[in-house]
């Protein structure tokens, strides 16, 4: 599982640093700058993990039929895995640009508006590289090829810091272009992304029989919509978790500015952390997955316990950290003292749910690797929409805990969620070993 993981850990960890790195370079620029900067990111990612989230179908797909020994379908899985990042790109870039063009009715400071909307409008344009990039990363995973995703992260988070530097503040003879620097330089960094991996599978499809050179390219309609009904499921999970903290971010900008600057600040640390246990998943899909496909239901059970106990110890240990030293972790990114007074109180909330938070990330990639997509969407918006935003809204705005009382409504979502799933997957597993004893 560490062998598997690590690498995968990496690349996530990676991702959520180019995240981090533009928040703190953007944050030279003011708390206005640091709020607009991530309530766009965050609006984007709200889109684009619906259509990310539709390519984890690979990940049982391709583990399956890797397992099996099927590299011929691992490879037209791949194939159509491409072909729905295409698709779902084109309208999912229209909607960005829509959502875009209704900020102003979101009743945001004018200050936070005029820098918003300029970076998201960049930020649309890297949906497509993204997506042919996800659909890249689950194919090489689910095969066990992890080190190159991990490498192709490493060094776009190189290429993203060297273009915020060159185009926020104007180096190497660019104009300055502030903000909106920081967004061409995510786009470069996506680009670069996904061609470092396409580079990846041609040099490995060299050297395997059959090859990718063999599979036919064109568009399966009944494959895709396969494909399409377990990765949907996955994406609305997706869609619901990260859409929760868009939405807390969009309240969030209702209370202040230095609110806003201190909600996305401790939102990185918490994304940061759970980076570690969603890596973890994405390898506990892969080897429940892999498994699965070979018939060994006891090599699954033990594949998604060891991966929950690994995620579980993993939040353990950064709750402690986020308790031990808040005002250093958050002094990182800012110096206002107002923005860091909000954010010590944010970070003791974000300690509450971590372990809660790892476990529902965890056990949702266990049960992903059975091609169980669906139960994980249904407890997401049950925990996260129907109970914990409408009580961290009443609690910010009705009885005045502000921000952190946003924060406290999230953290009883994530309870919820994790007991959730951890039960659910629990049973499936005692009841997936019970029918192959019978029949064995």
């Amino acid at each position: 599982m560490l062998a598997l993981a690590a690498p995968v850990v990496a690349a996530e960890l990676g991702w959520v640093t180019m995240g981090i790195v533009d928040t703190i370079m953007v944050g030279r620029l003011g708390a206005d700058a640091i709020g607009a900067a991530g309530l766009a990111s965050n609006l984007f990612f709200t889109i684009a993990v619906f259509a990310m989230g539709l390519l984890l179908g690979l990940d049982p797909l391709v583990a399956q039929a890797f397992g099996a020994r099927r590299l011929d379908e691992c490879h037209r899985w791949l194939v159509d895995g491409v072909w729905l990042g295409l698709i779902v790109a084109v309208p999912l870039v229209a909607v960005i640009h829509l959502t875009n063009a209704a900020l102003g009715l979101w009743g945001l400071p004018p200050e936070v508006l005029a820098l918003t909307r300029p970076y998201l409008g960049i930020l649309a344009w890297s949906l497509p590289p993204l997506l042919l990039y996800a659909a890249f990363r689950r194919y090489l995973q689910a095969m066990n090829i992890v080190r190159p995703v991990m490498f192709a992260l490493v060094a776009a988070n190189v290429v993203n810091v060297i273009g915020n530097w060159i185009f926020i503040f104007g180096h190497l003879g660019m104009p300055a272009l502030g903000i909106r620097g920081s967004a061409y330089s995510t786009l470069v960094a996506r680009i670069f992304m996904a061609g470092c991996l396409f580079l990846v599978i041609v040099r490995h499809e060299a050297h395997v029989t059959p090859g990718l050179r063999d599979t036919a390219l064109g568009l399966d309609v009944a494959r895709l919509r396969r494909l399409f009904i377990i990765g949907f499921p996955a994406a609305g999970q997706a869609v619901l978790e990260v859409g929760v903290f868009a939405a807390a971010t969009a309240l969030a900008g209702r209370v202040s500015a230095n609110a806003l600057a201190a909600h996305q600040v401790a939102l990185n640390m918490a994304a940061f952390t759970f980076m570690v246990p969603y890596g973890i998943a994405s390898a506990a899909a892969v080897r429940v997955g892999q498994a699965t496909g070979r018939g060994d239901p006891d090599g699954a059970s033990i594949a998604g316990w060891t991966a929950i106990a690994v995620g579980v110890l993993f939040m353990a240990t950064a709750a402690a950290v986020f308790l031990a030293i808040p005002r250093t972790l958050i002094r990182g990114f800012t110096s206002d003292t107002a923005v860091m007074e909000i954010g010590v109180g944010l970070l003791f909330v974000a300690a509450v749910f971590q372990l809660f938070d790892g476990l529902q990330g965890v056990a949702t990639g266990a049960l992903r690797g059975l091609g169980d997509t669906r139960t994980a969407m249904l407890w997401n918006l049950g925990g996260h929409w129907f109970f914990g935003l409408p009580l961290g809204y009443l609690m910010c705005f009705r009885w005045g805990f502000g921000v952190a009382g946003l924060w406290w409504g999230l953290s009883a979502g994530l309870m919820i969620c994790g007991v959730a799933l951890l039960a659910v997957w629990a049973a499936k597993k005692g009841t997936l070993l019970a029918e192959a004893r019978t029949h064995g």
